[in-house]
Formats: C-alpha cells, structure tokens, sequence
C-alpha cells in the first residue's frame, strides 16, 4: 500500500471509530433523523464534518498556538455544557409534553447545516482527541508536515466521519421502528443521555481532566493512542 493510501485508511479508522461512542453530536444527529427525517439529519452532520475538519487541520499545523488557548477553552467547555444541558431540558420537555413531541432546539428553524456546524465548533472536546492522535501519528513518522499527507489524512478523517454518521442517522431510525417506541419514551431515553453527558462533562471540569489539562498533558493521551495506532495499521496494512 502507498504511504498516501495509508495515511488515508489511519485517518478514515480513527475517525470512524472516534464517532461511535455516544456523544452530543452524534446524538442529536440521531434524534433529527428520528425527528425531521434523513435529509436533515445528513445536513447537520455535514456541518459538523465541517468544523471537524477545520479543528483537525489546526491540530496539525498550529499546536503551538492551540496550547496557548487556556480562557478560550474554558469557555467553550461551559457554553458546550449549557448546551448540553438545554439538549436534556428539552428532550424531557418534550418527552412530558406528547403534543410537543420533538426537542425544540434540535428542531428549531435554523438551517440544519449551520446547526451542526456551531455546535461542533463550540464543542472542544474534539480538540485533544485530534491532537493527541496527530501528535502519535508524526511522531511514528507515519504523518509527515506536507501538504499531500495532510489533504490524504483529512480526506480518510470526513469519509470515516460520514461512515459513523450514517451509523446514527438510520440505525436511529432502524431502532426506534423495530422498537415501535413512543416517541415519548425515545425522547426519555434520548434526554437522559444529553443529561449523563453534562454530569460526566461537569465532572472533568471539576476535577482538572477537562480540554485543557489534555492538551497540556498530552502524555496522558499518547500511551492509549499509540496502541491503538499500531492495532490500525496492522488493520490498514492487511
């Protein structure tokens, strides 16, 4: 395989599995499909594909002034917590109110790409997932400062992020179908979980494990990240 092709599959693994544990975005990319339909739901991930890519591209070229974003960082993580814990005030809203019946946030009347877009733009918790993996990759030499490695790396990382996607957007509408749930139940379910993500959020800030301590400690990071670099390259080079 080419080093190109290479640097491309790492990228799409990392990002596909990066998107399946459940989060805020994912979620909520769930919860509009479920809600507003396919169409809609793929327009909010497309706008959080964008930041995404925007946040993966600063990581590789601009470490050092991320590392220097200390009150920046401190903010996106409250205004992301408030957000967050709007999510779970209305999806319970929602869930005791059946003539509501859907999350006023997620189906306010902004335009679904430029929803997603601001919300993953003021979630920074991506910000040390891809600088800690960016940081593993140059330093196994797999990931080289060029233009060509960085537009391979950022094109494996979207079509990996629209794999994971996709996992969300119809397998939330599969289950909730062979479910035959209420609407009323999902949006229980789906409120709890926005409200488990803010408790655990809430937590690392209080502890010091938040943004910011991530990316100054990044060795903290780097020892899970490199396993699993070498389990995917074993995965990309069968």
């Amino acid at each position: 395989m080419s080093k190109l092709g290479r640097i491309f599959f790492t990228g799409m693994f990392i990002s596909f599995l990066g998107s399946l544990p459940l989060g805020t975005l994912n979620i909520a990319t769930m919860q509009i499909s479920i809600n507003d339909g396919i169409g809609q739901a793929a327009l909010f991930a497309f706008g959080t594909l964008l930041s995404e890519i925007i946040y993966v591209r600063l990581s590789l070229v601009a470490m050092d002034w991320i590392r220097k974003q200390h009150k920046l960082f401190q903010i996106l993580e409250w205004v992301t917590l408030g957000i967050v814990v709007a999510l779970a005030i209305s999806s319970f809203y929602a869930a005791t109110h059946p003539s509501q019946n859907e999350n006023v946030i997620l189906s306010s009347k902004l335009n679904r790409f430029l929803l997603g877009l601001i919300m993953c733009a003021l979630n920074p918790i991506q910000i040390p997932f891809w600088f800690g993996w960016s940081t593993v990759l140059f330093s196994k030499k797999i990931l080289l400062p060029k233009n060509s490695h960085y537009n391979s790396y950022i094109t494996g990382i979207a079509l990996g992020t629209i794999c994971g996607n996709c996992v969300f957007i119809f397998g939330g509408q599969m289950i909730a179908n062979k479910l035959n749930t209420g609407q009323d139940i999902l949006n229980w379910i789906i409120g709890g979980i926005f409200a488990l993500t803010a408790l655990i959020q809430l937590y690392k800030m209080m502890t010091k494990k938040d943004v910011e301590h991530r990316i100054e400690h990044p060795e903290d990071e780097t020892k899970h990240f490199e396993e699993r670099v070498d389990e995917i390259n074993k995965q990309v080079l069968k």
